[in-house]
Formats: C-alpha cells, structure tokens, sequence
C-alpha cells in the first residue's frame, strides 16, 4: 500500500517549468502553418499534449476566427515529400547503376579488341563447337 511519504517524494522530484508567451505563440505558430504538430511540440519540450491544446486555445488566430484546421492535409504533405526524395533516390541509384552497365560493357568492348575474341553472345549467332548439349547421351568413357 502506498505510503504519503512516497507521494510526497515524487512531487519534490518534479520540476515545474514556465514557458514564455512569446515560446508558446511561437509553437502555436508552428502548429497552424502545419511545420510541426501538437505531438512533435509535446514530445521536444516534454510537454504534455493538453498543456499543448491550452496553449492553442490560448493564443491561436485561427481558432478565434472560428477556423478549422486540417490536419490530414498536413499528413499528406508529409507523405508526398517522403515520396518525392524515394523517387530521388531511386533515380541517383538507377543512374548510377546505369553506369555500372556503361562501364562494364566498355570494358567488355575492350577486351574483346585486346584478345579478339567475341565475348558478347549475339543473337542468331551458332554456338561454338564443343558449346552446349548434343542431345546425344555420354556414357562416361
């Protein structure tokens, strides 16, 4: 059973903590133009999420006005920019395998000038004598 000492030990160790009003319109401001969310803010500033809402209620424009805001939307741009830097990324490495190709069929080029054989298959070409099955079977001698 829990003792008054121990919830008097917890509340000595809290630390009250105040935040300017120009920080929380700051955050409030962030909040509307959608560059950070209510939990983003709660969790950087280990902040609860009501202490958050009070601060919107408090201080934003927008809910004065009676405006609602969207915050799906704000998700969805989210998403949206994610996918545009995989698309970036898959890009840069399809380039960049591209060039590997490139790379490998010119070295290929050159060493079949080298040793002047055909390294390459080319389509339609006959197979090289001693090159692939016969459809005779081989009875190991």
């Amino acid at each position: 059973m829990a003792k008054l000492q121990d919830f008097s030990n917890e509340a000595s160790k809290r630390v009250n903590r105040y935040f300017s009003e120009s920080f929380k319109r700051k955050k409030v401001r962030e909040i509307e133009k959608n560059t950070s969310t209510v939990l983003e803010v709660s969790r950087e500033y280990e902040v609860s999420t009501t202490a958050v809402y009070k601060w919107l209620d408090k201080y934003s424009h927008n809910r004065k006005r009676g405006v609602k805001q969207v915050v799906e939307l704000m998700s969805d741009t989210r998403r949206l920019k994610d996918l545009k830097a995989r698309i970036r990324e898959l890009e840069q490495m399809l380039g960049q395998k591209q060039f590997e190709i490139e790379f490998k069929d010119k070295m290929i080029d050159i060493a079949e000038e080298m040793y002047d054989i055909d390294i390459k298959k080319k389509l339609g070409s006959k197979p090289l004598p001693g090159s692939g099955s016969t459809g005779k079977p081989t009875d190991g001698k």
